[in-house]
């Protein structure tokens, strides 16, 4: 099923026992960011959270741990809640393969309802800001698509993009936004500072689910986001064009920021509690003047807790991290059969491939850390043997326990890029990348001692099968 519009997606929550209105009166700190905090832990199955009573707020709607689950997160797909996580990265790839598919552009969009313009485009008006970890430097919008498009070549379609970032409030015409440099509009934001100019943005909160999907999937720099939304809903998605920068938005989103990040002009943003389960500190970012607000009347704001894993955002960029680095390393290397990238947005990478010859899999190891999003992430690459499922922890730790010899499987590449917000680089942005090969060797490496090994049953499958099946009816 595919959902136009924000709502839609709650009401399908709401009927699927996947959403949790809470009721009582809640303080906006530290109750909400505890509460969506704690959400995840409740496992595979936790709900989307509501909140619609918060003190020293009159009209305030917030809703957390919207994907924050693998129910929730296959419920966006419109797959059954029970889908596995395998399974989801699976379908996410073969709806991938219909990719493109052009969005529709529609009239009337629903965020239109309402409008501040100029010197009374307040955002405080419109959003009930709360800090989400005490640590945090201010309030954040944390789960918008920023929509940016390349100066130099703005009417090539694939070249916009449709990212998620952190935006610091600084004020009620103010934002600071982070644009890594790995990611598109960072390149337009430079592109624009070049010529002179300012970048025109557009920021959309509360999105139809998979907006939020695709815009957190690192995409090549010419593939359109939108294209790959109405692949991966089964429909095109809706589109509106915003009244001030003509840029294309999202037709059902609640609130539509428009502004432009001005050229050259720098403020210090953070700190803030990270994907990475730590704060950042104060950096210089760009900033963003807000000149026009579009909402819905009674706009819920959508919320996303970060922090020590795992927290929604693991599940939000889980498999829309592992589906770009496959399709990519696939058209390279067709040996691969899945990729794992599932931690800390890929930080960690774990690969199962077929081998050509001896060294094959350290090829590929390294050829994860070129991809777009590798060269920015990827710190750690587990190459493992093709009969070993990356999904399965057990199964990668047998691989390193017994494949794996640090005499000859450890290629570390010195001074490699890696994000500023990545902990463990000595100097920001600069870290040593590690490749770990746990593949059995073969020739014309011939080290080790392998003797033939143990395989499942051909009945095993078959058993497995019977056995959840038996379980589940208990």
């Amino acid at each position: 099923m595919a959902y136009d519009d924000f709502r839609g997606f709650l009401d399908a929550l709401r009927k699927e026992g996947q959403l949790l209105h809470i009721d009582d009166e809640v303080m906006p700190e530290p109750d909400i960011a505890a509460a969506a905090n704690a959400a995840p832990r409740l496992g595979g199955h936790a709900p989307a959270l509501y909140f619609d009573r918060v003190k020293g707020f009159t009209d305030a709607r917030i809703a957390l741990n919207v994907h924050g689950s693998w129910a929730n997160h296959a419920l966006a797909l419109g797959l059954p809640k029970e889908t596995g996580t395998k399974e989801q990265v699976e379908e996410f790839i073969r709806r991938w393969d219909t990719f493109p598919v052009a969005p529709e552009w529609r009239e009337n969009p629903v965020w239109a309802e309402n409008t501040l313009e100029g010197e009374d485009a307040d955002i405080f008006r419109v959003l009930p800001l709360i800090r989400l970890n005490d640590g945090d430097g201010g309030f954040y919008i944390d789960k918008a698509a920023v929509i940016s498009k390349d100066p130099a070549d703005p009417e090539h379609s694939g070249k916009q993009n449709v990212g998620i970032y952190r935006i610091e409030v600084k004020g009620r015409r103010t934002l600071a936004i982070q644009p890594v440099p790995m990611h598109d509009i960072a390149q337009h934001l430079h592109t624009a500072e070049e010529r002179g100019e300012d970048l025109p943005v557009a920021i959309a909160l509360g999105n139809e689910p998979v907006i939020s999907i695709v815009a957190s999937t690192p995409m090549e720099y010419e593939q359109n986001e939108y294209e790959l939304a109405g692949a991966l809903r089964g429909a095109p998605a809706p589109v509106s064009r915003a009244p001030l920068t003509g840029l294309p938005v999202p037709w059902g989103s609640e609130v539509v920021i428009e502004g432009v990040v001005e050229g050259r002009k720098r403020e210090i943003e953070g700190p803030f509690g990270e994907f990475t389960g730590h704060y950042s500190g104060g950096r210089n970012m760009p900033v963003i003047r807000v000149d026009r607000i579009s909402y819905r009347t009674a706009p819920i704001f959508e919320h996303l807790y970060l922090g020590m894993p795992w927290t929604e955002v693991d599940y939000l960029i889980a498999a829309s991290t592992c589906v770009p680095l496959y399709k990519q390393l696939r058209r390279d290397f067709p040996e691969v059969q899945a990729v794992n990238a599932m931690y800390t947005h890929g930080l960690v990478v774990i690969v199962s491939t077929k081998k050509r010859y001896g060294g094959f899999a350290k090829a590929v190891g390294m050829r994860v850390l070129t991809t777009p999003h590798g060269l920015g992430y990827a710190a750690t690459v587990i190459v493992v043997d093709e009969d070993v499922d990356p999904f399965d922890l057990p199964q990668v730790m047998w691989a390193l326990s017994t494949k794996m010899n640090p005499a000859g499987d450890l290629v570390r590449i010195p001074n490699l890029s890696v994000l500023e917000l990545a902990p463990q680089a000595i100097t920001p942005g600069i870290t040593d990348k590690l490749v770990i090969d746990a593949t059995t060797p073969v020739a014309p490496d011939n080290r080790g001692n392998y003797g033939t090994q143990v395989r499942d049953l051909p009945e095993t499958a078959e058993w497995l099968a019977r056995l959840r099946q038996l379980t589940s009816a208990r």
